[in-house]
């Protein structure tokens, strides 16, 4: 009894393993199998499926420049300051794809006044990395479109009062970084150094200029702020100007553009902007939105002085 007992504890041990066996066969058997044609296997062994995103490596320039002027992209620490900010923008692409299209609305100004003030086109770009074309305020104090601190906005024509901040003022402050621009060219008679103190001041690259015994600013040793700025504004041109290298494909329709404006002298106070508004046949929301530079909700008007408000027609 004890040996038939034995036996039959070894069959059914056997019997076990093999339908353990017979399961794992089955299950096996009838598991999904991935398909792929012919073009997606070839997507996958290059990495384009779409679970596999590709980061795009972009040529660089052979020769850049800013404003006529040779940017050494020969030397190892300017081409990789370079490649940094190309990168940075591109790949930050809400931020750019935003500039792109404010560009619609206040380029065509900026590029004429900076023509007739005969400054390089390239200089548009320099209100494009100060505030991303948007009146925004510095953790320092600068302001507005171009930046200007309350003391540099008055020594280049522009009102800062209790009611009126003209940094805000698109047009007149791109006038006054006009007029900075040039004043700076005839101190350094390059256009690469005047952009640089746009960032640092006219004082503090002349400074760094005399003490590191080196005109150029791509061999001056600076903070780091400053010694990204030139670079920050090649990387705004190159984008800008090859939108579809680096996957933007905007068309004009696509870009903000101002409604058509029309302008109201006003040589009197006003005590509520928003009840005076209401007589133009417009809002409080359209004055502020045309005119950034009130700061007021009301606008004091000295004797003799006449401000310009616009409101759509």
């Amino acid at each position: 009894m004890k040996k038939k007992h034995t036996y039959n504890l070894y069959f059914l041990v056997a019997l076990q393993f093999v339908i353990i066996g017979y399961l794992l066969y089955q299950t096996k058997e009838e598991k999904p199998q991935l398909k792929v044609n012919d073009g997606e296997a070839a997507e996958l062994r290059e990495g384009k499926a779409r679970s596999i995103p590709r980061v795009r490596i972009f040529d660089l320039p052979d020769k850049p420049e800013f404003a006529g002027e040779k940017v050494p992209i020969d030397q190892p620490d300017v081409f990789e300051r370079y490649e940094r900010e190309i990168y940075v923008n591109a790949y930050w692409e809400s931020n750019a794809l935003l500039m792109l299209k404010r560009a619609g609305k206040y380029f065509p100004f900026i590029e004429q006044t900076l023509k007739e003030n005969g400054i390089p086109d390239d200089f548009k770009y320099v209100a494009v990395i100060e505030s991303g074309l948007l009146n925004v305020t510095s953790p320092v104090g600068a302001k507005g479109f171009w930046q200007f601190m309350k003391g540099t906005a008055g020594d280049f024509g522009l009102q800062v009062n209790r009611d009126v901040d003209e940094r805000y003022h698109f047009e007149k402050s791109t006038i006054a970084a006009c007029k900075y621009i040039r004043a700076a060219y005839g101190k350094f008679g390059n256009w690469t150094s005047v952009a640089a103190s746009y960032n640092m001041g006219m004082a503090g690259i002349a400074r760094r200029k005399n003490q590191q015994l080196s005109p150029d600013y791509y061999n001056l040793y600076l903070n780091e702020e400053t010694s990204r700025y030139i670079f920050r504004i090649l990387a705004m041109k190159e984008i800008f100007e090859n939108q579809a290298k680096y996957g933007f494909e905007l068309q004009n329709d696509d870009l903000y553009s101002l409604p058509p404006l029309r302008e109201i002298e006003v040589s009197e106070s006003i005590d509520n902007l928003a009840s005076w508004a209401i007589k133009q046949k417009s809002n409080y929301k359209e004055v502020k939105i045309y005119n950034p530079w009130l700061i007021n909700s009301k606008l004091n008007v000295r004797k003799g002085q006449t401000y310009v408000i616009k409101l759509p027609l």
